[in-house]
């Protein structure tokens, strides 16, 4: 063997211990640990655990389309048909605490009509905890009661505000008693006024928030409630009571309200209608009669065929002697998909006139 063959044979063999020594110095990264969605079912179905809290999480909404032909807020519309399609997002969230659940709800909304007239709303937006409720959302004025009947157009006779900051606590007895005390905003942005100056609307500089107050039982089949709201801009307010009977094969509900002032609107005994609801034919605007009046009276019935198909009808009278009646049928092809054909009819004893309104939705909820 010369002295080249051994350096050679020396160099390979140096070359394969550092080699082997190189691959026993690779260590394979250790697998990061896989965290799991984990349900939720605390506080119904939909909620999970949001990864790495304690903190659960809904998320849902709905897709609607509409067709709607003239309009039951407004006797001189010239609108034929409109086009409406809505998108509404909604954001659940609970937590457990020594107090209760901590709780949030979000909605967002977005609106698309014809002639590209597009709008997007944060239409809730509140936190909740141990019976209170602080942020956005309906006023207790229409949520306690349950709003009017099972029908798209039941504000034609105005039933209340919806959406409004508030301060509101809610207790429930366990027992069938319920009872709600609510602050509630009264939009004192600028100084304001609608109806002919029937109803004071905004006031800058003002303070005071509205307030309403309610209490409620229910016991079997029937339940009564009656709520009061108070407008601390006009100084007056109003009070509905209503009650409800669920007989299985039909229920029904009689709501009556009473305005303080029935020579003025107010937030709580207001109107959805357009001017023209008050307007004589002479061209005199009467701004009360837009309203109540003194008092307005409700009632309704449900009548489910099955659990797919669903009739219902509302009717609704005031002193102002304005009337409506609205029918409609809520039909569930499949689960979560409802169509709904609805006819409504008012009459205006000032204006000498009436109108019939039709509405054809479709809505997918989520």
């Amino acid at each position: 063997m010369n002295i080249k063959s051994l350096l050679l044979g020396s160099a390979a063999a140096l070359a394969a211990a550092s080699g082997a020594h190189a691959a026993d110095a690779i260590v394979a990264a250790e697998p990061e640990p896989l965290e799991y969605v984990r349900i939720c079912d605390a506080y119904g179905a939909g909620y999970f655990f949001i990864p790495g809290t304690e903190t659960c999480l809904k998320i849902g909404g709905k897709v609607r389309t509409e067709g709607e032909w003239y309009d039951a807020y407004n006797r001189t519309s010239k609108v034929g048909t409109l086009w409406h399609t809505r998108a509404e997002l909604n954001v659940d969230t609970a937590t457990d605490t020594e107090y209760g659940p901590l709780k949030t709800e979000t909605i967002v909304r977005w609106d698309w009509n014809d002639g590209n007239d597009t709008k997007t709303n944060l239409l809730w937006s509140y936190i909740s905890l141990g019976g209170f409720t602080v942020g956005k959302t309906d006023s207790y004025y229409n949520q306690f009661v349950g709003y009017a009947g099972d029908v798209i157009n039941d504000d034609v006779i105005y039933d209340g505000p919806y959406e409004l900051n508030q301060l509101t606590y809610n207790y429930d007895g366990g027992n069938g008693f319920t009872a709600v005390i609510s602050l509630e905003d009264s939009n004192s942005s600028s100084d304001a006024s609608s109806y002919d100056g029937a109803w004071v609307t905004s006031k800058q500089n003002h303070y005071a928030p509205n307030v309403v107050a309610g209490a409620g039982y229910k016991s079997g089949a029937w339940s009564f409630k009656v709520v009061g709201g108070y407008d601390s801009i006009v100084e007056e307010g109003a009070v509905k009571a209503r009650v409800d009977a669920d007989f299985g094969v039909f229920s029904a509900f009689l709501m009556g309200g009473w305005n303080t002032d029935g020579d003025k609107l107010n937030q709580y005994a207001g109107s959805n209608q357009n001017v023209s609801a008050c307007t004589a034919p002479d061209g005199t605007v009467h701004g009360a009669k837009c309203g109540w009046g003194d008092w307005a009276v409700w009632g309704g019935v449900g009548v489910p065929f099955n659990d797919k198909l669903k009739w219902n009808v509302q009717l609704a009278y005031t002193d102002s002697k304005m009337f409506e009646a609205t029918t409609n049928l809520k039909f569930n092809p499949v689960k979560n998909l409802l169509v709904e054909p609805e006819v409504t009819y008012v009459h205006y004893d000032v204006a000498k006139d009436d109108t019939v309104a039709g509405i054809l939705r479709f809505e997918r909820n989520f």
